[in-house]
């Protein structure tokens, strides 16, 4: 998800918008690693969790949890008008989310590990990937996550609840960060553009989740590749005849968990099919990934993929 709207019901509208190369010299990376993963704030937030002030009194959110935050969760507070008032009013009301995502921060470890082993292997891949910070925190429901110039920032409590995404917890936050982590590597998703075509969008969309798995050893939406197995002729013929729409307000991008029985952003499964025919008929792969990330004109990669509507991939 891009500068755009990933998930709109859970990530934020500035998601991965022109960031640098390197990490912030207050979250140094661990142990070597090319990307610094900061979780301290979490920790910080649990260990005052059971005070019942917390949820009551907004001071004591202020005082004792959104005082002192690390660099990413002071940009994470900005961009999502995380409050004291606003986090309290969502400690009381959304109880259950809270109580889940403690359970889940217990597989945080093995996310960072993942996540290192991961951006080693788009080092890999790609050479001239850049490297931002990412803030794994406390927000108040709603905002998964969302990105700046200055690195990534997802919402714990958000992401653990999604679970419509991918059912286990550790496998969810490693396989969309780095669906999240390779759109800051692409020239189109530093751009937003409301006018996009559904082609534009599914191909900035699908090249992440192809790339991320390649990184991480699957895709950031599983459940699409699920519901459309079997009825690929059939999806992708409507894609095609639909590839110049307006993304926003169709039924292939920006459609949340979608309807009647129609999956939402069934267009990054598209996407992903059209990245992975390019990489197939492409000799040099290192060039492939190259071309997949750094892609500028949809069209004209749509033309160089060889894909047609339900092939075998």
């Amino acid at each position: 998800m891009t500068v755009r709207r990933m998930m709109q019901s859970l990530f934020g509208v500035a998601l991965l918008a022109a960031i640098p190369g390197q990490a912030s010299e207050s979250a140094p990376p661990h142990g070597g690693a090319r990307v610094a993963i900061v979780t301290s704030d979490v920790d910080r937030f649990y260990a005052l969790y059971d005070d019942p002030a917390l949820a009551s009194q907004p001071d004591v959110v202020a005082t004792r949890y959104l005082a002192a935050p690390t660099p990413g969760l002071a940009e994470f507070m900005v961009m999502r008008r995380i409050t004291p008032e606003k986090l309290a009013a969502a400690l009381r009301d959304k109880r259950q989310v809270f109580d889940d995502a403690r359970g889940c921060a217990t597989h945080l470890p093995d996310v960072r590990t993942r996540l290192v082993a991961a951006t080693d292997r788009l080092a890999q891949l790609y050479p001239a990937a850049k490297f931002p910070p990412i803030t794994i925190a406390i927000g108040r429901a709603t905002t998964a996550g969302t990105a700046n110039a200055k690195g990534l920032y997802i919402g714990l409590e958000a992401l653990c609840a999604a679970k419509f995404i991918e059912a286990d917890d550790e496998d969810r936050f490693v396989h969309v960060i780095a669906h999240e982590y390779v759109h800051a590597q692409q020239p189109l998703a530093q751009v937003e553009d409301r006018e996009e075509s559904v082609l534009r969008a599914a191909l900035v969309e699908g090249a992440a989740e192809f790339v991320a798995e390649q990184m991480s050893g699957s895709v950031g939406y599983p459940l699409l590749h699920i519901w459309a197995k079997g009825r690929e002729k059939e999806l992708e013929t409507a894609f095609l005849a639909e590839k110049d729409a307006k993304a926003i307000g169709s039924r292939w991008l920006y459609n949340k968990q979608g309807a009647d029985g129609w999956p939402g952003d069934l267009g990054y499964w598209v996407g992903y099919r059209i990245a992975k025919s390019y990489y197939g008929r492409t000799p040099d792969k290192a060039a492939a990934i190259k071309a997949i990330i750094e892609m500028r004109d949809p069209a004209a990669f749509l033309a160089e993929s060889g894909w047609t509507p339900g092939m075998k991939l």
